[in-house]
Order: C-alpha cells, then structure tokens, then sequence
C-alpha cells in the first residue's frame, strides 16, 4: 500500500552551501548520464523514486551514476567489498576544508594543482581525489595499506582524462605508519585528509549498518549486510577511530612543517576531547573543529595545524600567488 506522498524540502538542511546535492536526486537526470541505475530505482511506498539501499549493487549503481552526472568521471569501479561511501557527505569534507584554507587567504579559495593534498587511506572508491580534483582543480597523492585498493582506484584515475596526471597513487607499506613512506623529504602538502575506520571491532561494524537498516524501515532483516560495503581495515581497526586518530596525531608532529593542515573526520563527538588533548600536549598552534550535518547524521572534520598564522598567511602567499 502506497503511504501518502511526502512533501520534501526543496533544499536539504546541514549540507554544505556549495555541495551539489542539496536537492533530492532526479533519477531521470541520474539514468540518461547511466542507463545502468535504471533497473534499480523504482518507487518506494510513499511514491517516490528511490533504490533500495539495502542491496549492495544499487548503491554502487547509484553512485557511478552521480559521480558520472555531477562530476563527469566516466569509469568509476569498485572490486566487490570495498566502501562505497555515500558521495554527499564526502562532498562536504572537501567543501569544508576549502572554506579552512581559504581561512588564512583573504577568504578566497585556493584553485588549481599548485593546491596539494594527501588523502590517508584513498580507498578503492578514490572519492575525495574525484571531488577535490574536478571541483577545485587540486592536485592529490592518494595512500593506502591495501594494495587492491591502489589497483582499484588507479583504474579510476587512468579511465578519466580529467584526473589523470592530478592524482598519485601511493602503497603504504607499514600500517603502522600514517605520513612515513609517504611523504618524502622534498614535499609538502597544503592538507591531509581521512576518514579513518570508526569502529573498533567486526561486530560493532555490523551493529552500525544494522541501525542504518532499521533507518532505513528494513524490518526483515536476516542477515547484516554492509550496504556501503567496506572490507576490515576500512571499517574497524583495534582501539576503532579513537586510536587511530590518536597515532595519526602523534605521528604528523613529524611532519609539522611538511604540510600546512591536518585534518580527519570524526565520527564520534565523545572522542574529540581526547584529540584536543593529545593536540595540546603536542604543541600545535591551532585546532579546529567543523560540524558537518546529513538528515539525522552529524560528524565533525577535526583540524590541526603547527603554522601560526603569519606563517599559515606566508605559506598561502609562497604557494597559493597567481
């Protein structure tokens, strides 16, 4: 039985002012730039088109179609089991940290390669290199411990005229390791980027995707699927996000004058006080904290720099100058 039809927001409330995304989907528009979304959407019981985001495939589907209609990448493939990260939210992380370094340039975001990015942990998916590229025109080094995952995303940059020869794509070799063996002597990066494995177990993994289920109204649910995909070490790791992120911080002490910002997503907003500490006992010169908001998700993007600001604003003019 069809439920009366809901009346939608024109725009959606929390997402970033420049996120393409703002307004619902038109899978018209989605299916003519991919033909393939089509045998996914259908309408939901309040007569509505939508997919069901509880089958694996059709979210792959969709995304290939939005990275396709909003963002001209023409190939774009996952292998099976790797996250597949929902495309709005990884929009705003971008927008956000271009409205960070803009913070310290006059308020003017900085354009083109000569802008240097290292996203930690770039995934099969490659999906900040794909937006920070094609919407800033940015120039990225992409890591990752796993080696599919390279393989995956390089076939994305190689398929695509517009990233290829923007983003490098690194094997970190030492898991341990963040920045080292990735950042050589000769380098610098105008912001590091992350989002990091929340979770600290396989079943709290699958407890999450379960309350994402039950979101969703999928009542009859036998078996827990990860609807967003991710395989282990992109989704949990011992001590979850809380002691990544930690190792993450102590580690970019190293690295201080090679990269302007750090930054991370946060998921939960209980841990920040003990990045904010490890933060202060290393010495850095400011921390920033940036709400992010998605229907009823919040998460933070969490900032760090060891630049004063002279330095941040000789560091914009030696870099950023036309």
């Amino acid at each position: 039985m069809v439920q009366k039809k809901r009346v939608h927001p024109k725009v959606k409330a929390g997402l970033h002012v420049r996120n393409k995304h703002r307004e619902r989907y038109n899978f018209k528009e989605l299916i003519q730039s991919c033909p393939e979304l089509a045998p996914f959407v259908s309408l939901n019981k309040f007569d509505d088109e939508s997919i069901d985001f509880g089958n694996p495939k059709a979210v792959v589907m969709l995304n290939r179609a939005v990275l396709k209609h909003f963002y001209g990448i023409d190939h774009w493939y996952i292998p099976e089991g790797f996250l597949c990260p929902p495309v709005p939210g990884r929009a705003d992380y971008i927008h956000n940290v271009a409205d960070l370094l803009a913070s310290e340039n006059k308020g003017v975001i900085p354009m083109g390669k000569s802008v240097k990015c290292l996203d930690v942990g770039v995934g099969a998916n490659c999906i900040y290199p794909i937006i920070g590229h094609t919407e800033y025109g940015w120039s990225f080094v992409g890591a990752d411990v796993e080696q599919v995952a390279i393989d995956s995303a390089r076939e994305t940059v190689e398929n695509n005229e517009a990233l290829k020869g923007n983003v490098d794509l690194r094997l970190q070799t030492a898991h341990y390791n963040t920045f080292k063996g990735i950042i050589a002597d000769d380098e610098y990066y105008d912001v590091t980027i992350c989002n990091p494995p929340f979770h600290a177990s396989l079943a709290e993994a699958e407890a999450s995707s379960l309350r994402k289920m039950s979101s969703l109204n999928k009542t009859e649910v036998k078996k827990v699927v990860l609807n967003f995909g991710g395989n282990g070490k992109e989704l949990y790791c011992n001590g979850g996000e809380e002691r990544f992120i930690t190792n993450m911080i102590k580690q970019s002490k190293e690295f201080s004058q090679s990269c302007l910002w750090f930054s991370t997503l946060v998921s939960k907003e209980s841990n920040l006080r003990t990045f904010r500490k490890a933060l202060k006992g290393l010495g850095v010169e400011e921390v920033k904290a940036m709400k992010m908001s998605q229907g009823t998700k919040v998460s933070r993007v969490l900032a760090w720099t060891f630049h004063n600001k002279e330095q941040q604003q000789a560091w914009a003019a030696k870099y950023w100058s036309e």
